[in-house]
């Protein structure tokens, strides 16, 4: 079982479980259309975005295979700006998923790369994880080089991989072993 020490902190961010205050930014970048692009669990509207964060608030431990943990990446002055999440894949094999979203008035900075690194390390120190993936449409390039910029490597490109807002999309499957991870540290 893996139930972080909260807040999670890195040089310049806050990640911690969400709270019912964080609604006004959690509705400010989920429910942009350049966000909304590429999620595959949409909300619609602002009674939508108020379910999931419910959701997200109580996702802060993983006590059983697919289970996840949900943070919001906060801002020192207080500012909610994205989220990150950490995946049980599968616990015989030791396998996560990571994936994050951030408001793109905030993108560019790093912060997206500082706690996406956050959750590697939490997935492969603090839980033990042997390998970690990360997925994303290939259309948004900025997440398939995020993913290279924490060292991971691509392992495959799906193509019509599934219908993502309507229409069929590819998927790329990137991938990190902790060998990997340790060496590159």
């Amino acid at each position: 079982m893996l139930k972080p020490d909260y807040p999670l902190r890195t040089d310049r961010l806050v990640l911690r479980p969400f709270e019912p205050a964080d609604l006004d930014d959690f509705v400010a970048y989920r429910l942009r259309p350049d966000v909304l692009r590429y999620l595959y669990n949409v909300a619609a509207d602002r009674e939508a975005c108020a379910e999931l964060l419910e959701r997200r608030a109580n996702e802060t431990e993983l006590a059983e295979e697919g289970q996840r943990i949900a943070l919001a990446v906060q801002l020192p002055e207080g500012r909610v700006v994205g989220d990150v999440v950490l995946k049980w894949r599968s616990e015989v094999d030791r396998q996560g998923e990571i994936g994050y979203s951030l408001h793109p008035d905030f993108q560019g900075k790093g912060y997206a790369t500082e706690a996406a690194e956050r959750m590697l390390r939490l997935g492969f120190e603090e839980f033990g994880l042997h390998r970690i993936v990360a997925q994303c449409d290939p259309r948004n390039e900025p997440s398939w080089r995020l993913m290279e910029r924490l060292g991971m490597r691509r392992e495959a490109h799906f193509r019509d991989f599934g219908i993502l807002q309507g229409e069929w999309g590819d998927l790329y499957v990137y991938a990190m072993l902790a060998e990997e991870y340790r060496h590159n540290r």
